[in-house]
């Protein structure tokens, strides 16, 4: 019996089962190791994606309440920019009282990040209602002012002598300091 395989058929098995050798030797060489680091990079890089999603969130909620509270806070971000005028002062306030003077505007330092001017405040008025009305005007004025207490009252005829200390707060800037000194002088 003659062997009924061609040559072609040879070389063509042959071809064949080296083709398939090699197929399996670069599988499991190559692409079986870089697939299990090709897994462990994918699963690396969905927590990596996941705390950024969380990161990428967290700063948005709170840029969103910082817009928020700059919205709400607005009257009070800019009245903390604005430098105390005592001049100015007098003329807003003076509709309250019979006499009003405002004197020694001094930096007293600064508290919690803020420069702080103390300012002695006397004043005739004729009722203490027109003081709490001037209390209000304060808190809707353009400065950032705390009455320290005591507020001293006494009586003088028909008018009441009242005298008490301000503190104006203003951001800690060079330009506060520098140009509310030479306001003062």
């Amino acid at each position: 019996m003659k062997n009924s395989i061609s040559r072609q058929h040879i070389y063509l098995i042959s071809t064949s089962l080296f083709l398939l050798v090699f197929v399996l030797v670069f599988a499991f060489t190559l692409l079986i190791p870089e697939g299990k680091e090709y897994r462990i990079k994918r699963i690396e890089l969905k927590k990596t994606s996941k705390e950024l999603r969380e990161y990428q969130n967290f700063h948005q909620e709170t840029f969103d309440t910082l817009k928020t509270l700059q919205a709400k806070n607005r009257r009070v971000i800019t009245a903390f920019d604005i430098i105390f005028s005592p001049e100015r002062f007098e003329k807003q306030n003076k509709s309250f009282f019979s006499k009003l003077s405002v004197s020694a505007l001094d930096f007293s330092g600064t508290e919690d990040n803020f420069s702080v001017y103390e300012v002695n405040t006397t004043s005739q008025i004729s009722s203490p209602a027109s003081f709490y009305n001037f209390l209000d005007s304060v808190n809707k004025s353009d400065w950032i002012i705390g009455i320290n207490f005591p507020i001293n009252f006494k009586r003088d005829g028909e008018l009441i002598m009242s005298s008490f200390t301000m503190k104006v707060y203003a951001n800690n800037k060079d330009k506060n300091s520098t140009t509310s000194r030479s306001v003062a002088k």
